[in-house]
């Protein structure tokens, strides 16, 4: 299993927010929820995207924007346009100078906006929490990457745009599933760009001794690893596979191990059902206190303490705006 794999095997878009907008212009909505990350697909019409620290771009049907966090952004149909709404942490919508929004509304299921046929519709969609296991990829991406619509080749957007608007049995979890699939092909495009500057440990997923030891490594790091063993599972001697692992990957094969452990740790931790000894298990170690060691070192905080952060993240809020995920 590969980092990017990663997105879809671990803890997921539990419950991310999904939103579909209908707009007229003049529109513009400034986006300060301190999301860690977000997605928006441009459906029909035009947006400009406009960060919070420049590098304003056109955004044409099909195209992606994947916006990393916690910056503020604004959507627009032209730069000039003032923000009309302000999204604050919890998908809560005001007016910019905090009061009611009156011109902006529900227009359906998961839908927002001025008008319920506008020239502009767009898909968003945000992770409230993200995968520890590929925090790493996602640290790699610049505050704005922009996947045109014309450089990779499905049905994702048009297929989530109009499952967005469904209100099924499932739905959720198909959402859910729809937007990880999203980003994973936003990622594996944006990553193959020459431009793009991906972490080492990605580039050397394709390296034929290095690229098999890692998916070793993925795969089943419950499993008593030793330099030697890997070496042996990977036909190369153990020097070998050392020398070369800390060149291409940038740190020593166990020490990356101790790091992907470490981090599925904190995934698996995000499960209230799962024993932090059962946790330990399933990375490779083989007591609740081995594994409260390592994560402390290495993380700071207890599996406990993470444990009770992740919680308090994840509680729901209360719809009290039109901006919100799912229909009451």
């Amino acid at each position: 299993m590969d980092v990017v794999a990663g997105l879809l095997k671990g803890p997921r878009a539990e419950g991310a927010f999904l939103l579909r907008s209908s707009l007229l212009p003049p529109w513009a909505l400034r986006v300060q929820d301190e999301a860690p990350l977000t997605l928006v697909a441009v459906v029909r019409g035009t947006a400009w995207v406009i960060p919070e620290h420049g590098g304003t771009t056109e955004l044409g049907p099909g195209d992606v924007a994947i916006l990393r966090g916690p910056d503020a952004y604004v959507f627009a149909d032209d730069p000039a346009t003032a923000p009309q709404a302000v999204i604050h942490p919890g998908q809560r919508c005001t007016t910019p100078d905090g009061g009611e929004l009156s011109d902006l509304g529900e227009l359906g299921v998961r839908t927002w906006g001025n008008a319920p046929e506008g020239a502009t519709v767009m898909v968003t969609g945000t992770y409230q929490v993200l995968s520890e296991i590929c925090r790493p990829l996602l640290d790699a991406l610049p505050p704005l990457v922009v996947i045109r619509g014309d450089a990779w080749e499905g049905p994702l957007v048009p297929l989530l745009a109009g499952e967005v608007v469904k209100d099924e049995p499932g739905q959720d979890a198909v959402l859910d599933r729809l937007l990880d699939l999203l980003l994973v092909a936003a990622l594996r495009t944006w990553f193959s760009r020459p431009e793009a500057d991906p972490p080492p440990w990605y580039r050397a997923q394709g390296d034929p001794v290095i690229g098999p030891a890692l998916r070793l490594l993925h795969d089943a790091p419950e499993r008593p690893w030793t330099v030697a063993r890997l070496a042996a599972e990977t036909n190369v001697s153990r020097a070998a596979l050392a020398r070369r692992f800390t060149a291409l990957v940038g740190e020593p094969p166990m020490g990356y191990l101790t790091a992907w452990r470490i981090a599925l740790a904190a995934d698996l931790l995000r499960d209230p059902e799962l024993t932090i000894g059962q946790v330990a298990e399933r990375v490779g170690y083989g007591s609740s206190f081995a594994l409260s060691t390592a994560f402390k070192r290495i993380r700071g905080v207890s599996p406990r303490e993470h444990r009770a952060a992740v919680a308090r993240v994840r509680e729901p809020i209360a719809p009290t705006t039109p901006w919100r995920r799912r229909p009451a």
